[in-house]
């Protein structure tokens, strides 16, 4: 599998890179007050500390239309792809070091399943942000050998408590959050706390199967 960057016309089915903002301050704030943990990631989902500063607005207004957001970080050590996961509504991911993205298409996912030979890798540099359709599959950013950091934009309320419902079809038993549906590779630990396998093939790993 080649990464491609995400200038890459590949990359249009996705999303797109976000022009016309200044994330220096928001990317300083996150390197001076977060953790970079070298096992496992930590995620965030609203730090108060980076929606202090003047760019929450412009991203929610802006980026978003007005709806509410929340700016969070997803930091650490990561090498391997072990889910897919979508949200409604897009989501802004910048990078405070050089990341891959590992993304597939939600319309790919047939009978609630979806093969890695589906998914495609892009590098993300240091300082860019992207904003990706809601109908583009994701999971926790990916690098070789290093720990990382990234800023996590998304609709407010993603990713917090699981609101209490009963499951009525095969999509309500995907959803693992407030707005997070996701699909797990067999091999993954969120296969084993309970979460729908339904991501077939090799479990990618960027260390060994990249170039």
């Amino acid at each position: 599998m080649h990464v491609k960057p995400v200038s890459d016309k590949s990359f249009k089915p996705y999303g797109y890179v976000v022009e016309g903002y200044d994330f220096s301050k928001l990317l300083k704030t996150l390197e001076e007050t977060t953790e970079k943990p070298n096992e496992g990631t930590i995620y965030v989902p609203s730090d108060p500390k980076l929606e202090a500063l003047p760019i929450f607005a412009e991203l929610q207004d802006r980026a978003f239309g007005g709806i509410p957001v929340q700016i969070g970080y997803c930091n650490g050590f990561n090498t391997k792809l072990n889910c897919l996961e979508y949200h409604r509504g897009s989501e802004i991911c910048v990078a405070a070091d050089d990341i891959i993205m590992l993304l597939a298409k939600l319309q790919d996912v047939e009978g609630g399943k979806i093969d890695t030979s589906r998914v495609e890798a892009f590098l993300l540099p240091k300082g860019t942000g992207i904003l990706y359709y809601e109908t583009s599959m994701h999971y926790a950013p990916a690098k070789a050998k290093a720990p990382f950091r990234s800023i996590i934009v998304l609709p407010r309320q993603t990713n917090t408590d699981l609101p209490n419902f009963t499951a009525k079809n095969a999509e309500d038993k995907l959803l693992r959050a407030r707005n997070k549906w996701l699909i797990a590779h067999a091999d993954a630990p969120e296969a084993k706390s309970g979460a729908v396998v339904g991501v077939t093939g090799k479990n990618i790993d960027v260390e060994r199967d990249l170039k």
